[in-house]
């Protein structure tokens, strides 16, 4: 590759071409309405402070996210035109940042108007944000069909792809669950998972699996317990260390 080099005299007729800046790169594509904003923020001084940059230059914040105490800044939110806030459903007193944090944030900023979603950082707590949505009911007495929007429909707006998912709909992605009852309620168990139309995931299927797995596992020890009564050597189990990485850097270990 050839280099270019401005002081050098061999090269002065020719003009060196400009370096591309990446970060440069992203700032055009959000003047240009190309590139989205997500920001993690929980008090109001950090989401009125990015508001007041994007109306000074001229763009806006897609969404918001966390955003604990965004109850108090809503109706700014809303003149600014966020496109969503995502929050956690009743997550609140843990740290600094989130000590005036209630439960109806959502129900709140919902009732101003603002397309609301629901978010958790905890990979169990991600994977039932069902009952998570159930608790906008409970605080602020937000409708069903509007709570359950909150794990849905809501935030395949803010990510700019609700027109695949988020909602059952003709031409859409087929991703799809199942429940033997309202699936708002911690009682409710999923029946079926489809992903992109493929059922990954069936209730009786499992029952069948699980019944295998028990067998194999009978088999296994049996299978060990002669071994040792044998003489042959044995050894303890190993346990394996799972280390999970939160938005805080704390870190929670959790063994299996």
């Amino acid at each position: 590759m050839k280099k270019y080099n401005a002081l050098d005299a061999k090269s002065k007729s020719s003009v060196a071409p400009a370096r591309r800046d990446i970060e440069l790169d992203a700032l055009v594509e959000i003047m240009n309405k190309k590139r989205f904003i997500t920001c993690h923020s929980y008090v109001q001084s950090e989401i009125n402070m990015l508001m007041h940059v994007a109306d000074s230059f001229g763009f806006h914040v897609n969404t918001f996210t966390h955003i604990l105490e965004g109850y108090k800044v809503a109706d700014k939110m809303k003149a600014h035109g966020v496109m969503g806030v995502s929050t956690f459903a009743d997550w609140w007193a843990y740290k600094y940042e989130v000590y005036e944090a209630i439960p109806h944030n959502g129900a709140l900023m919902h009732g101003v108007g603002l397309n609301v979603s629901y978010n958790s950082d905890d990979p169990e707590q991600a994977r039932r944000l069902n009952q998570e949505a159930g608790k906008a009911i409970k605080y602020g007495g937000v409708s069903e069909q509007e709570a359950w929007k909150f794990v849905t429909l809501n935030p395949a707006k803010m990510l700019h792809v609700d027109d695949k998912v988020g909602s059952i709909k003709v031409g859409k992605d087929a991703d799809v669950v199942l429940w033997d009852s309202n699936p708002l309620s911690q009682y409710a168990k999923p029946l079926q998972t489809y992903v992109d139309g493929i059922k990954y995931y069936d209730v009786e299927t499992d029952k069948q699996l699980r019944d295998d797995i028990r067998k194999e596992r009978a088999r296994l020890i049996q299978k060990m317990i002669e071994s040792k009564n044998k003489g042959e050597s044995t050894q303890k189990p190993a346990m394996k260390a799972q280390t999970i990485h939160h938005c805080d850097e704390d870190e929670y270990v959790f063994f299996r």
